[in-house]
């Protein structure tokens, strides 16, 4: 197949890229390389994906639509993965303006590409944080998603209705993927795990938010991207049992499905933290702190429909996923005497 990921020279999707090329697909990458984070460590995950004769990549913004426009008219995709967004829920508070230029403008020149260019299949990120206030657990994509705590995740919502009105008004199959905290190499540095590796390694403390007590639902990279791929092969296709009088918000009469990709293992921020220490042979200083604005006190992923469907299945426990991650830090960063910033 030839295959369009964005935001190729992110960390879900460079894991994804290559997990593509390796089983033989053709992947057009496209990324903007904003300065969100380092963009050197987006440039490092490109040369990896450049070593791959069937890998080209183009720089553009997903919100400039004379550039997409322009993308799927010149290289006819077979099927589209769609992981460019702007990221970070405390973010998204601080600077709300961004969120709409790439996670709304953006999404909607992809569906605009997919329609017009007769892709057979869209898969997109989504996120655990569209159930906001949501309490009961586990999370399930059947439950109502109508109250979500930050612009970020309003917007990854606004993503998901918009993905259903392009397949009930032209037929595109859709597919969302509700990412629940995804951690591993190469990995975000604007995250939990990244942020504390740093801190612990310079001496320096490390902020646990809701003194710690949070609960994630953590998930190790390859388990996500087998997850991404198995979707991606299996094209949404409408619902026969799918009912006007008590509507299913997973799935539709339109080839529309919603999925969690999850661990089904929450793990509290403490734990978390133990594990790393562990890894790192060193203790963490700690600075307690109350709840931020937008958070939500613990997650945890309902991933039967996926495993129905693809059988899809977490498999790396965080004692393996962190200490992966930590080999991957200590030779990118430590041995090769590169200062993360």
């Amino acid at each position: 197949m030839k295959v369009l990921v964005t935001g190729a020279a992110g960390f879900i999707g460079f894991h994804t890229a290559k997990r593509l090329l390796e089983r033989g697909e053709e992947v057009v990458g496209v990324d903007d390389l904003n300065g969100y984070y380092d963009p050197a460590l987006k440039r490092a995950r490109l040369e990896i994906l450049a070593g791959a004769p069937r890998f080209r990549f183009e720089r553009l913004d997903i919100a400039d639509r004379a550039s997409m426009e322009a993308l799927f008219a010149r290289d006819r995709f077979e099927r589209v993965v769609h992981l460019a967004a702007q990221a970070g829920v405390r973010h998204s508070i601080e600077n709300p303006h961004i969120y709409v230029h790439s996670n709304l403008t953006g999404f909607l020149n992809v569906l605009e590409g997919c329609r017009h260019g007769g892709i057979q299949h869209l898969v997109y990120a989504s996120t655990s944080s569209v159930y906001g206030a949501n309490t009961a657990m586990p999370f399930s994509e059947r439950q109502s998603c109508d109250h979500p705590l930050t612009l970020y995740a309003a917007t990854k919502k606004a993503n998901e209705l918009m993905a259903h009105s392009y397949s009930s008004l032209y037929g595109l199959p859709t597919t969302g993927l509700r990412f629940f905290t995804v951690y591993g190499p190469w990995g975000r540095p604007d995250m939990a795990l990244f942020k504390f590796t740093r801190a612990i390694l310079a001496g320096e403390p490390i902020e646990l938010y809701n003194e710690g007590e949070h609960e994630r639902d953590f998930t190790y990279i390859d388990d996500i991207v087998g997850g991404v791929i198995a979707t991606l092969d299996q094209i949404a296709a409408p619902d026969p049992a799918w009912s006007s009088a008590a509507p299913d918000p997973a799935t539709s009469y339109a080839p529309y499905r919603i999925y969690n990709i999850g661990n089904q293992q929450p793990v509290s921020l403490k734990r978390y933290v133990e594990v790393l220490e562990q890894c790192l042979g060193r203790k963490a200083q700690r600075i307690l702190k109350p709840m931020q604005p937008g958070d939500i006190r613990a997650t945890c992923a309902d991933v039967s429909a996926l495993s129905s469907t693809v059988g899809y299945r977490a498999s790396t426990s965080i004692e393996t996923g962190v200490r992966r991650f930590v080999e991957w830090y200590l030779s990118y960063y430590v041995a090769a005497g590169r200062s993360p910033a």
